[in-house]
């Protein structure tokens, strides 16, 4: 029987490529994210209970080449000169470490990173809100939720991490955000 295995850590990075080939302009992105030498799997919206918080240049760190690495990603782009286009991750973090968080990504157009950044922290939290049992109003603006939510004493805090970069003429131009997770 195959044991459940829990991330212990993981780490936000964001990246932007630009080429004439959308693989290759993902992969430049992949690259300066810094995450370009692993092999990434995709999983779900959960930050597991005591996961530590890494800065990208550590999480780095704890990771091989051809290692499978599992992350949330939200990745877009475009090949349209001047268009904006975004992604971003967001997550929530409950009051108590022993719980779970979420993690939600977003991507967009012509969206500025603060847009962008707000709206998937917004998703994270709401998301972790609903499981928590936060009574609120889904209509007002996530800036007045987001106070509630930090009033309940059940979410103590969201962050994301937002890509925003212009089209560039005949070529590609990909954005990435991530949190990739370390076991």
């Amino acid at each position: 029987m195959i044991e459940s295995f829990v991330p212990s850590k993981a780490f936000f990075t964001k990246g932007v490529g630009v080429h004439k080939n959308k693989l290759q302009s993902f992969e430049l992105a992949l690259r300066d994210a810094s995450i370009e030498k692993l092999n990434l799997v995709y999983v779900s919206s959960i930050f597991p209970p005591n996961c530590e918080l890494l800065p990208v240049e550590k999480g780095v760190t704890y990771l091989k080449p051809g290692q499978i690495a599992f992350c949330v990603m939200a990745r877009n782009a475009t090949n349209e000169k001047n268009r904006l286009v975004g992604s971003a991750v967001g997550m929530a973090f409950p009051a108590s470490k022993d719980n779970y968080g979420y993690i939600s990504e977003h991507t967009a157009f012509g969206a500025e990173e603060k847009e962008i950044g707000d709206f998937a922290e917004d998703l994270a939290s709401t998301m972790l809100a609903t499981t928590l049992g936060v009574d609120f109003d889904p209509e007002t603006a996530y800036d007045e939720r987001r106070q509630i939510y930090l009033m309940s004493g059940k979410i103590i805090d969201s962050l994301s991490k937002p890509c925003v970069a212009t089209g560039v003429a005949d070529q590609w131009t990909t954005t990435i955000s991530a949190v990739v997770f370390i076991l």
